[in-house]
């Protein structure tokens, strides 16, 4: 199939005017195209792959461009914005610290950086003792990962493998690649670490045909790595991501008890990757909270500060401590800080662990109808909190429609709701956890329409 790129060229769509969407002008708006052209031109191509919408700025759960339009933001900026854009408490502590002004600060000590290290280790499971603050998500993967082999080697010279899972998503740089399991991306690399290995992914549709639970899955797939002559007992760590992204597919949870109960009788770690999961998006801080099992390492980022690049590694003050002498040029940045200081207050301000599991309740009860509704349409849908993935399908098939549903992005689009477009045929649902219940409902009753018209 030819890659799919969306129309960019203004046409007359609906008017639409509520408190939440407001659609004016042609869509994409004929002079956004120029600004569209330059990106093009200064960036790579795959910088226009999305949506052609130029944001201008945003608030809460709306997008606005400058042409007088707004959508109602159901990407959160793919779960950046979990506590909603530019909330009142992030964009106070970011103006209290460049009023000062402090802009950086390198890895030195500042007021800042001490009280959102406080709060965040406050509000995060006891064990989880300290934290080291970097940059962007894929520096704190790297970390993880150096952590977990220096904790491996200390125990045996050989105790240096790291498994992770087919098809999870770890970050761009060179190791968080190596560890993802998004093979078909790795042609660059040249040569692949051999103590890099990957395991399956219990996706449902394996579970659902195999002889057993998720915790004999977990041994048949250790069983897999060993006839492929991994010697189990070199295994330093797991790396898992929470959950797979583009459709909101959890791990059994006895799979992943099964893989702790392992981890602790074999002295190896378990690392769960909350870049795209943590800060509320699932109904719980922490997506793997849902697993019912402690981690050993939790790597942060995204929805960390609402805002700025800001991310993490948290752990034992034991694991932490094996690479106490590792520092980030921007980790831990001031600005940043603060906006990781105001994020984690509008979290305790506004309940928004509670919202997300509140909010969560409405968007299944309204997504589990469309199930009824489409029963040729939409396959399954998977989730949890404000986080929801709709599978759709080519009619009375098993088959995802990736074009169809990248329409379907398209057209809610033209009425005002800003979408994800995985190109993975799933319509991935997650908006801020701060939306109104109106806008919520409204948004996916935009969806709604989009089925009607389309199916």
């Amino acid at each position: 199939m030819a890659k799919f790129s969306f129309n960019i060229n203004p046409r007359n769509v609906p008017k639409v005017n509520t408190v939440h969407r407001k659609i004016c002008t042609e869509i994409p708006v004929p002079e956004s195209l120029a600004l569209l052209d330059e990106i093009k031109l200064y960036e790579s191509s795959n910088a226009l792959e999305q949506l052609p919408v130029v944001w201008d700025h945003a608030k809460n759960h709306q997008i606005f461009d400058e042409w007088g339009n707004a959508w109602i933001d159901f990407t959160s900026s793919i779960f950046v914005t979990n506590s909603g854009h530019a909330n009142d408490e992030t964009l106070l502590r970011i103006n209290e610290c460049i009023s000062k002004p402090l802009l950086h600060s390198y890895y030195y000590p500042t007021r800042i950086r001490a009280q959102f290290l406080k709060k965040l280790i406050e509000m995060t499971p006891v064990y989880l003792q300290k934290a080291i603050i970097l940059s962007v998500g894929t520096e704190a993967t790297e970390r993880a990962i150096k952590i977990a082999r220096i904790y491996g080697q200390n125990k045996s010279k050989k105790k240096s493998i790291i498994v992770g899972g087919d098809g999870n998503y770890h970050g761009k740089t060179l190791g968080a690649q190596m560890i993802g399991g998004q093979h078909n991306d790795k042609g660059w690399i040249g040569y692949i670490d051999p103590n890099m290995k990957h395991m399956p992914f219990p996706f449902p549709w394996v579970i659902e045909n195999f002889e057993g639970d998720g915790a004999d899955l977990f041994k048949n797939h250790l069983d897999l790595m060993e006839k492929d002559g991994v010697n189990l007992k070199d295994i330093a760590a797991f790396f898992v991501e929470s959950f797979q992204g583009w459709g909101a597919v959890f791990y059994p949870i006895d799979y992943i008890k099964a893989m702790r109960e392992w981890c602790n009788e074999n002295d190896a770690l378990l690392v769960f990757d909350e870049i795209q999961a943590g800060f509320g998006r699932t109904g719980e801080m922490f997506a793997y909270q849902h697993y019912g099992v402690d981690a050993d390492l939790v790597i942060c980022g995204k929805g960390i500060s609402g805002s700025m690049p800001l991310s993490a590694v948290l752990g034992s003050s034991e694991l932490i401590e094996l690479d106490a002498g590792y520092t980030s040029t921007h980790g831990g940045n001031p600005v940043a800080c603060a906006a990781g200081l105001g994020n984690l207050e509008a979290f305790d301000n506004h309940n928004l662990i509670e919202e997300s599991k509140r909010k969560g309740k409405i968007m299944k009860d309204i997504i589990d109808s469309w199930k009824v509704k489409y029963p040729s349409r939409i396959g399954r849908i998977l989730g949890n909190g404000m986080l929801y993935g709709v599978f759709i399908t080519k009619e009375n098939s098993d088959e995802l429609d990736n074009e169809l549903t990248n329409y379907l992005c398209e057209r809610a689009m033209e009425k005002g709701v800003f979408s994800i477009c995985t190109g993975r045929g799933t319509l991935k649902i997650g908006p801020p956890i701060t939306i109104p219940d109106d806008a919520l409902i409204e948004g996916l009753g935009v969806y709604e329409e989009c089925f009607k018209e389309m199916f």
